[in-house]
This record gives C-alpha cells, structure tokens and sequence, in this order.
C-alpha cells in the first residue's frame, strides 16, 4: 500500500476528458480513420488559417530555441488588434492554462469560487485543485442565472467563472445583464468572463469585455485560439485585464509557457480576418444544416451561439444508445452525462460532407428502435 498521503481535495478530482481522438476510435472499433469524423471538441473543421500555416513552416527550424518567455510581438499583435495595452495581456498553454492561474493566484483553501451549473468543466477543477470550494449555482433554462450568483456571493467568495457564449449548452447572456452584474459585484471578486467562442459571434452579439475592462479592474477576459482560429494542437489562450492582475498572475506563470510555434502561428492567425470570416460562414450554414434536421427528427436542442449544438434524447439509455451507433458508424460526438445533462449530447459543427454524414447515421437510429 503506497504511504503518500494525498490531500482530500486532490484524491476526489475526476479528470477531465475531452473527446475521443480518431486514432483511438480508430484503433479500438476497427475503422479505417479516413471513414471517422470527428465532431466531438468543437475545433474548426477548416484547420488553420493559410498564413498561420505558412508561418509555422517558415519557422519550424527555430524550435531548438527557447521561445520568447515574455511573447514581445504576440503581445503587440493583440494590442494591435484589440488596442490593449500590453501590460494587460498574459498568455496561457491554452485558456485552460488562464482559467487555472486564475485559481492559483487568488484562491487558497477554503475560499469560494462561483460557477453556474452546465457550465464548462474545468472550473471546477481549478478551483478544487487549489483546495477552494467551488459553489455551483443552478442554471435557468440551462444558461447562467446572474441573479442567483449575486445571492451566492458570501465573505469568502473570491472569484467567479461565467462563460459566455458558455459550453456545453451555447447559451448567451445578455450585455445588459452582465453589465448589471459587473456593477454589483464586490470590487475584491475577480470575475472572469470566459469568451473562447466570441469570434463565431455576429457584431450585434460579440463582445465589449475589452471595453469593459477599464471600467471593472476586477474583471479578466478570457480568450482562445482553440476554436476558431483553429489552434488547438498548438494550445494558446490569452486573458486581458487591469495591469495589476496581470501582473500579479505573472509571478506564477511558468516560464516559456506558450511554445514558438503558436507564437508566430498566432500573429499570422491574428492577422487573417478573411479566415475568420469564412470560418463564420461555414459555422452559420452547417448550424442551421444540423438545426433543421434535428428539427425535422423531433429532436430537442438548444439554441447555439458556438459551433456546436447540445440536443436531447429521450433520456440517459437513449443518449448513450445514440451515441454508440454513432460511434460504431465513425461519427464522434460528445456525451455530457458530466455536466449534468444525462440525456444530451453535443455534437460540433463540422464541413458539409462531415454534418451530412452525422445526420445520415442519427436518422438510421429510429428505426432500431432508440
């Protein structure tokens, strides 16, 4: 029996799990993983922008090198961008690695942290691996009830996750509703508003959280080139804040944190609007692809701001029955059981062909009888 004792709050932590890789499916069922599609972790079915590709390759040679640890010219990319300072940047190994330095450098045991029930799993993570208590608030019609976090805020409540558009149900809060919020919120709260699928926003509905950002010094603005800038095996996520947070995150950010490679990629993604703009395109019409056939199917689903879409099944035996066959078929989609939504899963917006290929094996369901 190993003799290490491992703190309580540690022991009870139930890895996350992201979705299934085509080469494991591949592997396990038997199937060629040119007939798999992978519609399971909302990535960009286009890939990388052309000249974030093209940067990659110009410098694939310089990896022998440390990267820049303080990430110079990403950083005046984003301000260029966005027109934020500098100072109000840090840069993260994904914005996981943000949400997590979060947790690391304002709560410490039995402080508090708010998150809302079906919000995305990794809040809770960071927040119990710190040793905090994560206080989960319950959703309302399946998004963020702002008003019941203000109720939830207590004395030793320190930090507050809300994600928007939040995954995995795609839900939107209103910017009325958040400036409201941000108004009342103790100034001593850092509030986090996680934005990982603000670029598939249309301009009325995008976000003004940067502007908000001299207004509110306790909120910090989460953001991702996972999604849409089509990143993700690379890991870079960035947050924006008041100069002060910033700074003091930085003092435990692991040095060389976000690799050369995505540095440069992230400069040219930035640089390569017609990129997002077509990514938007695609994401709209394979939305309203996938919408209309549920729709037509019967099927129940949550309106999607993300580039995925969260539908209902007639309960849990359904969803995993629906999820097999799906499997079996080479079709990867996401069950959420875990964020307590036992009867849905979530499928990603994916290429014509891919989107056609899950509803073709979704329709042959019924008549096995699920």
């Amino acid at each position: 029996m190993n003799s290490i004792v491992i703190p309580d709050y540690i022991n009870s932590i139930l890895p996350y799990q992201g979705g299934r890789p085509i080469k494991e499916v591949a592997r396990e069922l038997n199937i060629p993983e040119g007939n798999i599609v992978k519609l399971a972790s909302n990535e960009n079915p286009l890939g990388i922008s052309p000249k974030a590709k093209k940067a990659i390759e110009d410098n694939i040679s310089d990896i022998s090198r440390y990267p820049d640890g303080n990430a110079y010219y990403l950083k005046e990319a984003i301000h260029k961008k966005f027109n934020i300072l500098t100072s109000q940047i840090i840069l993260g190994n994904g914005s996981n690695d943000i949400l997590e330095l979060v947790a690391r450098t304002f709560l410490a045991p039995n402080d508090e942290a708010i998150f809302s029930e079906h919000a995305f799993a990794v809040y809770s993570l960071v927040i119990q691996s710190v040793g905090a208590k994560g206080i989960e608030v319950p959703s309302s019609n399946y998004s963020h009830d702002l008003e019941k976090f203000l109720t939830a805020i207590n004395k030793k409540t320190k930090v507050i996750y809300i994600a928007n558009p939040n995954n995995p149900t795609g839900t939107l809060i209103e910017k009325s509703k958040l400036k409201f919020f941000l108004n009342n919120v103790p100034k001593h709260i850092v509030v986090v508003l996680d934005e990982a699928y603000d670029e598939y926003l249309h301009d009325d509905a995008k976000s003004e959280g940067f502007n908000w950002i001299s207004q509110y010094e306790n909120l910090l603005i989460s953001r991702s080139f996972s999604k849409a800038y089509g990143l993700a095996g690379l890991r870079l996520g960035y947050g924006v804040s008041s100069p002060f947070i910033i700074e003091v995150m930085n003092r435990i950010r692991q040095p060389f944190n976000v690799n050369a490679l995505v540095q440069t990629a992230a400069i040219a993604s930035l640089d390569d609007d017609e990129f997002i703009s077509r990514s938007r395109v695609v994401n709209d019409l394979g939305m309203n692809q996938i919408t209309s056939a549920l729709t037509s199917l019967r099927i129940e689903f949550i309106r999607s701001y993300g580039n995925f879409v969260a539908f209902k099944l007639k309960d849990e035996q359904a969803a995993i029955m629906y999820y097999q066959h799906l499997l079996k078929n080479g079709v990867i989609v996401r069950p959420i059981a875990n964020y307590k939504m036992p009867s849905f899963l979530r499928v990603s917006i994916g290429l014509e062909h891919e989107n056609d290929r899950f509803i073709n094996i979704l329709r042959s369901c019924n008549p096995i009888g699920f």
